[in-house]
């Protein structure tokens, strides 16, 4: 059976995120999403802690848990939640500031209250949602793993310049020269919002580990931007080992695995805040190459360029683009629903009739991946518009209007030019249907 997973998400208790993040709001949107397994996000937090332990009960896989009283009466369709935290470790270490920042599995509550025991000497857990630890990032995994052998440590957006593993400002050039005799024990890492897979398949030393994708999301509408797709056993253990097996290099034990990790669902890097390089404040925007080219210098205020995501890539990669490591999960990059109305209609994601049409879909179809993956471009049509179904198509097939995110804003994704949008619904979509990955 294949599921959605979205195991990296925030509560309303850390910054910038919005109130309305409750266990109930996020159990609504994980279905209307169709995702299976959410992250709860911030389990370091005394209150919402508190909030967990007393909203949600056990479910019956080992180590998930769904809303307690839940008026939902077949089991299939009940939100699962798996305990998560970000802990954001800023520290010095080889002569170097580093920040970096790792996500934390938990499988139980005692694992958790383990966990935040020991946090609690070194930081004040209940300042935000994502504590801010002076710890080693190899302290805080001895910490997951010695309250439990079960935790998982995934490096969050390995490759955001500012707070990442391998950060262009503060991060590492590998796994081990981060976590050192730990490194065996990390399984996966999360690719984030301005890279993909295929970016990531460009540093062999990557075949080592699977690669995860979590939408990091600061409120519930914006859960399920990206998601890890598996096949099998929903249960604690299971999602530990689709993510073991699901390194290339172990790819051979796949079949044995309970649950198997299938792909992810991504972003268009090029949509994330830090794909490019550049200046946001002097509105320089560039390829890794014109970065060389400038010696990495500004060219209207002559301070360091922030350099981006794909060109740390470069700075790592031993491979070619374009070469697929044998046994590497698929991945198929989407771009939401409510986004994609909203460029047909020419209006933002949050007006009525962007809600109203989602809404529509949604409850034709059953949720939103279903919509996007799997209905037929004739049956989107007859629920909404020929210019919505035409819209879905063009993701489908990658054809896409990308203005590069770069240095904190977010890129620019536009489906259909101006002049096209009022064309689009004269003309019929003759074209073939395209296979889903998953």
């Amino acid at each position: 059976m294949r599921w959605f997973g979205d195991f990296h998400i925030h509560s309303r208790f850390s910054r910038a995120t919005s109130k309305e993040l409750t266990l109930p709001v996020l159990d609504e949107w994980a279905r209307k999403k169709g995702i299976a397994v959410m992250g709860t996000g911030d389990f370091t937090h005394p209150q919402w802690i508190s909030e967990l332990k007393e909203q949600l009960e056990p479910s019956p896989e080992k180590g998930l848990f769904w809303l307690r009283n839940d008026k939902i009466q077949n089991p299939k369709s009940k939100t699962r939640f798996l305990l998560t935290v970000e802990i954001s470790s800023i520290y010095s270490k080889a002569g170097r500031v580093r920040k970096v920042h790792t996500i934390l599995f938990a499988p139980s509550f005692e694992a958790a209250e383990a966990i935040n025991a020991r946090l609690s000497w070194t930081g004040n857990l209940a300042s935000d949602g994502r504590p801010i630890i002076g710890m080693d990032a190899k302290e805080v995994a001895k910490i997951a793993f010695k309250s439990s052998p079960d935790c998982m440590v995934i490096p969050a957006h390995a490759w955001t310049p500012w707070f990442s593993i391998f950060g262009s400002m503060s991060g590492f050039d590998s796994i081990e020269e981060c976590f050192e005799e730990l490194a065996p024990n990390i399984l996966a890492i999360e690719t984030g919002l301005s890279s993909d897979p295929s970016m990531n398949w460009r540093v062999s030393a990557l075949d080592n580990v699977a690669l995860m994708s979590n939408s990091d999301s600061h409120s519930a509408r914006k859960i399920g931007r990206e998601v890890n797709v598996l096949d099998g056993a929903m249960s604690y253990p299971a999602i530990v080992d689709a993510f073991r097996t699901g390194a290339p290099v172990r790819a051979g034990e796949r079949e044995k695995a309970a649950c198997k990790l299938l792909g992810t669902i991504e972003f268009f890097p090029e949509e994330g805040k830090y794909h490019y390089d550049g200046h946001r404040l002097c509105k320089v925007r560039w390829t890794p190459a014109q970065t060389r080219e400038n010696s990495g210098k500004c060219t209207v205020c002559g301070r360091p360029v922030t350099v981006g995501v794909l060109s740390r890539v470069d700075d790592l990669a031993d491979r070619p683009e374009g070469q697929k490591p044998e046994g590497a999960p698929h991945f198929r990059s989407l771009v939401p629903l409510e986004e994609i109305i909203a460029d047909v209609v020419g209006v933002g994601t949050g007006t009525k009739s962007v809600e109203g049409s989602y809404n529509t879909l949604v409850s034709a179809f059953g949720n939103e991946f279903s919509v996007l993956l799997d209905a037929p471009i004739e049956q989107i049509a007859k629920e909404s518009t020929s210019q919505i179904a035409e819209g879905i198509r063009r993701v489908r097939e990658r054809k896409l209007y990308i203005e590069p995110g770069y240095d904190g804003e977010f890129g620019k994704v536009k489906i259909f030019g101006e002049e096209e949008r009022e064309s689009i619904g004269k003309q019929g979509s003759g074209d073939k249907e395209q296979d889903s990955l998953f």
